[in-house]
């Protein structure tokens, strides 16, 4: 038996692997480690101050000089 990774970019595909593990062919399994969590980004509402771009710049040009 050999395990294989793919992507699916048509439903039709899918379809047809369907097909192919009700002949017996193959065995579908779903990856669940690889399901997308969702973030409510509402929660990160007003956690960061507005600044101005030459501002964060700066810090993050400091940051990085930090590390050098």
């Amino acid at each position: 038996m050999h395990t294989v990774t793919i992507d699916i970019i048509n439903e039709n595909a899918l379809n047809l692997l369907k097909d192919l593990e009700l002949l017996k062919l193959i065995h579908l399994r779903k990856n669940k480690s690889k399901e997308k969590v969702k973030t409510n980004w509402l929660n990160f509402k007003g956690t960061m101050s507005k600044q101005p771009l030459n501002d964060i710049n700066q810090q993050l040009d400091e940051l990085r000089n930090e590390w050098e």
